[in-house]
């Protein structure tokens, strides 16, 4: 790793692992997993539009043609969806990493298929049950990772438990912000009960900063028509996001509860880095009654 940080170039190998990465069709999620995949890595794509999935295996194989890429259908808004697709994961002969990459930010108020709020549902409680449902698999693997990606929207996150699926009035962005948080509190309280297991797999977070990415298709259209084309030369492009990401998944030395964003100025772009999050997202107290009400919900829980 170069003295200013970790990008694609630094990935180690990874012959012989099998990754899961979530929302791998675009973005930096699909950055991730091609990295990973022409490190000889076999790449399991968590994706919900099976037709956006191909178009990025075969991106992926004209890219790397022996790659080892496949498709897991997986919708993080739909329980039943999360559960099957845990299930065919759980049949893989290993399972060294788990990236949680796959969200959504700032749409117009609706709700998954289980009637929570969209993005706590499909950034927290998806990720959330689906990696309670492979923790077991991952723990076969020595060294195996959760990857949980967080925002720098976190920071302005708060958690409401009276108003967690927007009943009380919704604002995009402070769901938004909520469901990010989410993900640090998980990342942290999964640590910790990983830890007090004797479990070897460790779950650390990532954000990716200010990446030109898909995320900004629910932006209002004069800040998609008229602001983006003038900032996004500032911004990291979907494949430079992804270097915290693969920072957090692939880099030695890596150790529970770290979190990983970019090095440049404010975080927002640049090569990976070893970042710092809020005091709020580090509340053990708050995370812990936070995973006690998402396991309600969702019905699931750590196996042990």
């Amino acid at each position: 790793m170069s003295k200013k940080g970790f990008t694609h170039e630094d990935v180690p190998s990874q012959k012989g692992k099998t990754a899961l990465v979530t929302g791998a069709n675009t973005g930096i999620g699909f950055h991730a997993a091609k990295v990973l995949a022409g490190q000889g890595a076999r790449v399991l794509l968590g994706c919900r539009n099976l037709s956006k999935a191909q178009d990025a295996v075969d991106a992926i194989l004209a890219e790397h043609p022996e790659a080892d890429v496949e498709i897991v259908e997986l919708d993080l808004g739909d329980l039943s969806s999360v559960e099957k697709a845990a299930q065919r994961v759980s049949q893989e002969p290993r399972l060294d990493l788990l990236v949680n990459n796959a969200g959504i930010m700032m749409p117009p108020y609706q709700t998954t298929e289980d009637g929570f709020e969209s993005q706590f549902g499909v950034n927290h409680l998806g990720p959330f049950a689906l990696t309670a449902q492979l923790v077991d698999k991952l723990e076969q693997t020595p060294g195996a990772r959760i990857v949980n990606t967080s925002s720098l929207a976190h920071r302005q996150g708060k958690v409401d438990f009276d108003n967690l699926n927007a009943q009380k009035g919704y604002s995009a962005l402070g769901q938004y912000a909520l469901s990010k948080l989410a993900n640090l509190l998980h990342t942290h309280e999964l640590q910790r009960r990983l830890e007090d297991a004797g479990k070897n797999t460790i779950a650390v977070s990532v954000h990716p900063g200010a990446s030109d990415t898909e995320l900004s298709r629910h932006m209002p259209s004069f800040v998609r028509s008229m602001l983006m084309p003038l900032t996004r030369p500032l911004l990291n492009t979907a494949a430079q996001g992804a270097w915290p990401t693969l920072m957090g998944a692939t880099a030695p030395g890596v150790r529970g509860g770290q979190y990983f964003g970019p090095a440049g100025f404010m975080e927002m772009t640049g090569p990976g880095k070893e970042v710092e999050s809020n005091k709020k997202s580090h509340d053990p107290e708050l995370a812990a009654r936070l995973w006690e009400v998402s396991a309600d919900l969702t019905g699931v829980d750590l196996p042990f």
